[in-house]
Parts: C-alpha cells; sequence; structure tokens
C-alpha cells in the first residue's frame, strides 16, 4: 500500500497566501523609505515582518503544514537555536547602531 499525503488545497488558498506576501513586501518597501522608526526599532519590526513572511513561504510553499509534527518541531527548534547562536555573537557589536549619547564622532 503507498503511503502518499494528501493535499486539499485549493489555488485560491495559494493565491491568498501570495497576496499577503505582496502586502507584507510592500509594508516593508514603504517602512524602508519613510523611515517611520529609530534605526533599532525598524530593525526589529523588519525582521518580524520578514520571519512572517518565511513561515508563509515555508508551509504553504515548500508544504511543510504537510508534515508530521516532529519534522516541524525539528524546523522551529534548529532556528531558533540559530537566532540564539546569532544573538550572542552580534549583541557585543550592537552599541555600534546607535550613535553616542554626547554626540562625539557625529559629522
Amino acid at each position: 500500500m503507498h503511503d502518499t499525503a494528501t493535499h486539499d488545497d485549493s489555488k485560491g488558498q495559494y493565491f491568498w497566501v501570495w497576496g499577503a506576501l505582496l502586502v507584507l513586501t510592500a509594508i516593508e518597501v514603504v517602512l524602508g523609505y519613510k523611515q517611520v522608526f529609530s534605526p533599532v526599532r525598524m530593525l526589529e519590526v523588519l525582521l518580524i515582518l520578514s520571519v512572517i513572511k518565511s513561515a508563509l513561504i515555508i508551509g504553504y510553499f515548500m508544504h511543510l503544514k504537510f508534515e508530521k509534527a516532529l519534522m516541524r518541531w525539528l524546523l522551529v527548534i534548529s532556528v531558533t537555536a540559530c537566532f540564539i547562536i546569532m544573538y550572542f555573537f552580534f549583541f557585543p557589536d550592537a552599541g555600534r547602531v546607535m550613535p553616542p549619547p554626547n554626540g562625539v564622532g557625529l559629522p
């Protein structure tokens, strides 16, 4: 007997996901050009939007939502571990993003 996965999604669902990705990308572009937030806050917002977009792409277009729960948890844990490692490597240099409080070194 063949053990095949059934994908009961319609094309409409993929178009909705594609539309959501377009809207999120448009929001990222507008935020990038308007500079609504401070640089650090802007980076946080853009990273959160990028994580949402990557979750949509992985879930729908790479069909991860049809995988077993163990496979999904393995991916979530490994990506979280990568973020934690990146945080510890890049956090010491995060102070260079903000200008010094006394204004020394600014043009």
